[in-house]
């Protein structure tokens, strides 16, 4: 069996970056920043603040800066692996208690959305503790298939409550199901334990780190292997990994050089995922332009002249855009409404094979997209699931000196990719005792600042004395390194 997929994992002490590859191209970037991580699957007990009897709505205090935001209406939910999940029936109170899960991230001014139907992933199963339900992924389209696996989820689930058959379940035994759904009721044993001995509001159970999670959910047998560079997270995955798929155990491996993106060609990918401009095979190219409000993204023939006419040089750059828009909607995670202005063309059969060409690339992506096909202006309007924030908002913040015209890298993100910018000067020139180096002063603020780790853990990881010193002419993502050297010559220069 040809295996298509690989997971390469970069775990720092400030954050963890992980690169799905599908044939040797990037396919997905996740990111997660130990100072902000993301509470997505976290359950807690939280209390009813106040309820708003006109939208449906409750606001829930659940510990964080803002109120959760929890609608009590009726309508099931779908996730990204397409299997509904029925809406529960809490009564609520204001001023009780009320056990929610984080079902979407805050964003901007609004809290985190808010469920009273918990759900509890596992490898195969999603335990649903509060409904009577069986449900099977859609993804699994062998209707044999399916009716096997819902006899099996009819004989290991708990009464009374639900089970959803996940993709990676299929072709799974009975026995290696019912270990998925004890191991899930014992997690659902130990949180109401918690619950009675936990006061209002507190976290009951927070969902797994992003590595964990991407092993959970992403390691099916077509994944050829997931190299990390961390010995811990090593070590863990391994152990994971034995206790639920032996074979699958032995594809872990352990990268010990300095630099795990650098020796996989992955280092840049972040950044580009940043950039408006987006380059197409043909040499046309795309521009993505996201808001709070929805996301919009132009095609242009840029310097593709074509060879026969204009209506098949437009065909071509037409296709090759609905592929890689396809790909920047999953690599950038681009949620909400999205509007794609693909080059006019007056060919009605070309209209349809580009937009058939894109819902068939748009088959890849496991979160939920919803094309309703082109408008009257020519638009192809459609609705991406939005759970988690997108990567331009994790790595760049507006620009203060363009006022939102543009995007500069965060000084979170600038102080991150100094260290690893110091390292490089590090391994460059081993025999140096120490580095002085120059940052804006915000970014310094960061290193030094509990959420930069201090210029102390630096030096621990990198292994050299490190000077900084703030500079006001440099901008964010700016770094100066006037001398690399022995300690004492660089305490007495003046700089």
């Amino acid at each position: 069996m040809f295996l298509a997929k690989e997971i390469i994992a970069n775990i720092d002490p400030e954050e963890i970056r992980v690169v799905i590859l599908e044939d040797s191209h990037v396919a997905e970037l996740s990111i997660e920043r130990t100072a902000h991580q993301g509470l997505v699957g976290n359950i807690y007990k939280g209390r009813v603040d106040k309820i708003l009897p006109g939208m449906q709505a409750a606001f829930i205090n659940i510990g964080q800066d803002k109120n959760g935001f929890l609608y009590m209406g009726q309508a099931a939910q779908k996730n990204e692996e397409e299997y509904e999940i029925p809406a529960a029936q809490d009564s609520i109170e204001e001023g009780k208690p009320l056990l929610v899960q984080v079902a979407k991230e805050a964003v901007g001014t609004k809290g985190a959305r808010l469920t009273t139907q918990i759900t509890l992933p596992g490898r195969y199963l999603v335990l649903m503790p509060k409904a009577d339900y069986i449900g099977i992924s859609r993804r699994i389209d062998q209707e044999e298939e399916r009716e096997r696996l819902r006899r099996i989820a009819d004989s290991i689930k708990p009464p009374g409550m639900g089970l959803i058959v996940r993709t990676a379940a299929e072709g799974q035994s009975e026995e290696e199901l019912g270990g998925d759904a004890e191991y899930l009721l014992r997690i659902w044993q130990t949180l109401q334990l918690r619950v009675k001995n936990s006061s209002v509001p507190s976290m009951i159970y927070q969902d797994l780190c992003l590595v964990n999670r991407i092993v959970r959910d992403f390691f099916t047998e077509d994944v050829g292997k997931i190299v990390v560079d961390n010995k811990n997270v090593f070590s863990l995955l391994r152990e994971m990994l034995t206790g639920i798929r032996p074979a699958l155990a032995e594809r872990v491996q352990l990268f010990t050089g300095p630099d795990i993106f650098g020796f996989y060609g992955l280092e840049g990918e972040f950044t580009k995922a940043a950039l408006r401009k987006v380059g197409l095979k043909c040499g046309g190219y795309v521009v993505i332009d996201q808001t709070e409000a929805l996301t919009v993204i132009d095609v242009n023939t840029g310097k593709f002249v074509g060879e026969t006419n204009l209506a098949d040089t437009v065909f071509k750059t037409n296709l090759d855009a609905a592929e890689e828009i396809a790909r920047q909607l999953r690599i950038r995670d681009i949620g909400g409404i999205i509007i794609i202005d693909f080059i006019d063309m007056e060919n009605e059969e070309h209209r349809q094979q580009v937009l058939h060409r894109f819902q068939d690339c748009l088959k890849k992506d496991r979160t939920k997209t919803n094309v309703m096909g082109l408008t009257k202006l020519g638009f192809v309007e459609m609705t991406r699931k939005k759970v988690r924030s997108d990567l331009q908002s994790l790595l760049s913040m507006e620009c203060p000196y363009c006022k939102g015209r543009g995007r500069i890298p965060s000084e979170e993100t600038a102080a991150i990719d100094i260290k690893r910018r110091l390292h490089k000067v590090a391994a460059a020139q081993p025999q140096a005792e120490a580095i002085l180096f120059e940052v804006p002063p915000q970014v310094a603020l960061v290193i030094n600042g509990p959420h930069g780790g201090g210029l102390k853990e630096w030096e621990k990881e990198i292994g050299k004395i490190l000077i900084m010193r703030g500079r006001e002419e440099l901008h964010i993502g700016q770094l100066r390194i006037p001398e690399v050297g022995d300690k004492k010559s660089l305490l007495t220069n003046k700089y």
